[in-house]
């Protein structure tokens, strides 16, 4: 378990923002990455009867549309213990394969990190 106020204030904004976009939109899965140049995007679990895409894939694939280059940095907060091959895929074709991606329960505190790749 990774103490979360040992954190870089930067790691530490992209974790309260993918858990608070968890509890506003009430979903199961909530992210946030962050580009290099320092913006954030953030999104939750898309359900759609004809779209399902994780929070961690949405919020890249918000990235994209909005014209990052890269990823320095991605979090995901939910009750799941780890995140998917998938999930991780999309990190690692923004960010590259040591883009870490920080993985938080939904109190927000980090349960560990992953490369991308």
């Amino acid at each position: 378990m990774t103490d979360s106020s040992a954190l870089d204030p930067e790691d530490r904004k992209i974790v309260t923002l993918a858990r608070s976009a968890r509890a506003r939109n009430g979903v199961p899965e909530g992210a946030a990455v962050r580009d290099e140049t320092g913006r954030t995007y953030v999104a939750g679990t898309v359900e759609l009867p004809s779209l399902r895409l994780s929070a961690l894939r949405t919020a890249v694939a918000m990235a994209v549309a909005s014209g990052a280059k890269s990823l320095e940095a991605a979090a995901v907060v939910s009750d799941a213990e780890g995140v998917s091959e998938e999930d991780r895929a999309a990190v690692l074709d923004l960010g590259g394969p040591g883009t870490p991606v920080l993985v938080a329960g939904p109190d927000g505190a980090v349960s560990g990190v992953v490369a991308a790749g």
